[in-house]
């Protein structure tokens, strides 16, 4: 088996790092660039995107951290419990690692482009980013409501679901987004951080 992972640091691709290392997949790792060997000619014959995260597997290229999540989970997750065999358990995990990339992707986009400075300033409008804020907010009480009575997304048993979206609530604490109003959310993202692979993958980003 052929698996090459192609990352940057202070990325997306981060998040599918931690699915890799709780799977355990033996893989060699690719280290770009953004913006820079992410560009590069060689690259974009792989990914004419020019983004990461990508996958190459036997092969067959897999681009887009949500597509690139249900893969592995398909094809290395079921055995080990880490995601659901087929059947309405496996599309509630793709609904959350869907709606992670999609519903609160965008809101997070759109936040992140009207408030911070790493965009130059006339690209940058305080009243699209407050209102990004509260699409984020609502999202967050969408994902607290589901959480309720619940210690991961599909229940009591931890999935790449659950990593998938905590990587990307882990970026919104990046961001300052305050997540005190959503106590689910609070204590479901503790438990995702105690993971071990969690710790692993952090621990060696910083």
């Amino acid at each position: 088996m052929s698996l090459t992972f192609y990352w940057a640091p202070r990325s997306t691709a981060g998040l599918t790092e931690i699915v890799l290392e709780e799977l355990g997949v033996r893989h060699e790792r690719v280290q770009l660039e953004v913006g820079k060997s992410t560009q590069s000619p060689d690259y974009l014959k792989i990914n004419p995107n020019g983004k990461v995260p990508c996958l190459v597997h036997d092969g067959t290229v897999i681009w887009e951290s949500a597509a690139i999540t249900m893969y592995l989970g398909e094809t290395f997750g079921v055995e080990k419990k880490l995601y659901p065999a087929q059947g309405p358990q496996r599309g509630e995990a793709m609904k959350w690692i869907v709606w992670t990339n999609v519903t609160l992707g965008d809101a997070i986009n759109r936040f992140t482009r009207n408030v911070m400075d790493w965009f130059p300033a006339d690209e940058r409008n305080a009243k699209a980013g407050e209102s990004a804020k509260k699409d984020i907010a609502d999202c967050l009480r969408v994902l607290d409501d589901a959480l309720k009575g619940k210690q991961y997304l599909l229940g009591g048993d931890y999935t790449l679901a659950d990593t998938h979206l905590h990587g990307i609530v882990g970026w919104m604490q990046m961001l300052k987004i305050d997540l005190a109003p959503f106590p689910q959310v609070q204590a479901w993202g503790q438990r995702c951080s105690a993971r071990p692979a969690f710790a692993k993958v952090m621990g060696g980003s910083q």
